[in-house]
């Protein structure tokens, strides 16, 4: 499943391709979605934006279209007209004179009212976006000394959209990485300084993750393994799938462990020895 940094990457071509336009025709392959087609028709897109690892469409007649891509689901943006080779089933059609946005697969789609965007039951549970640009650092270092979370173990905390929203498996192996904390702890477990350490992490790697089209890895030693001829999987992350391959700080072999039925990555040196 995509996650923030993704999303947000998607928010990002959907909004260069549709903000402003007006819409010459809409195409909802869901029936009782249909009767939105001809109200949309003519309307212009205000704006996109990401929720966790939801986006919401927002139109100029205050309707707003909340979809969610799961585990299939993509958007994927042409030249007005043309129509992407897939075999995905198309599930929204969104066309204005220069382009055409299409959702495939996905079938967690909705329309709203503006106001009702703060009470769906998805969007109303989630928990600071770190990428979002009115979220501060304060309010994610808050989320970590939050008495509501302490009792929770960190590395299904992390993937709970309520705590920080954005953050999927990729991520949560990374920012434990590079925050140099135990996988295996409660919140409360860990000290001031760990938890600063993971607040940072959080932010800069969520952020990194954005600008890099999905890098977590230290730019510099990114740079290093490509003058080495590294396959982008082999440069991408610090830890996340790389078992049994040596970890790009200390040498050390990578390890794996699970969690809730979910694989997590870790240095033992860099992590289990602090």
């Amino acid at each position: 499943m995509p996650e923030g940094p993704e999303i947000w990457s998607t928010a990002d071509s959907l909004r260069d391709a549709l903000k402003d336009q007006t819409i010459t025709d809409f195409h909802f392959a869901f029936d009782e979605l249909k009767k939105y087609e001809t109200k949309l028709k003519g309307k212009t897109v205000k704006n996109v934006e990401a929720r966790g690892k939801a986006l919401l469409t927002f139109f100029d007649d205050e309707h707003v279209m909340y979809s969610h891509n799961q585990l299939y689901g993509k958007w994927m943006v042409r030249d007005n007209g043309q129509q992407p080779d897939t075999n995905r089933s198309l599930r929204v059609a969104i066309h204005n004179d220069n382009h055409s946005a299409y959702l495939y697969s996905a079938s967690d789609v909705e329309m709203l009212s503006s106001e009702d965007v703060p009470k769906h039951s998805y969007i109303k549970k989630l928990g600071p976006d770190v990428l979002h640009p009115v979220t501060t650092y304060n309010d994610i270092m808050g989320q970590y000394q939050s008495d509501e979370f302490q009792n929770r173990k960190l590395t299904t905390l992390l993937l709970d959209q309520g705590f920080i929203s954005g953050i999927g498996n990729y991520l949560r192996s990374e920012i434990m990485f590079y925050a140099m904390v135990q996988p295996q702890q409660k919140l409360k477990e860990y000290s001031d300084g760990e938890k600063e350490a993971l607040a940072k992490a959080t932010v800069k790697l969520s952020q990194r993750s954005y600008e890099t089209g999905g890098i977590t890895n230290d730019p510099e030693i990114v740079e290093a393994l490509k003058r080495e001829n590294a396959k982008y999987k082999e440069y991408r992350h610090f830890v996340y799938k790389r078992t049994g391959n040596r970890c790009h700080k200390c040498g050390s072999v990578i390890e794996q462990d699970s969690t809730g039925g979910r694989k997590i990555y870790y240095c033992p040196s860099c992590q289990l020895n602090q």
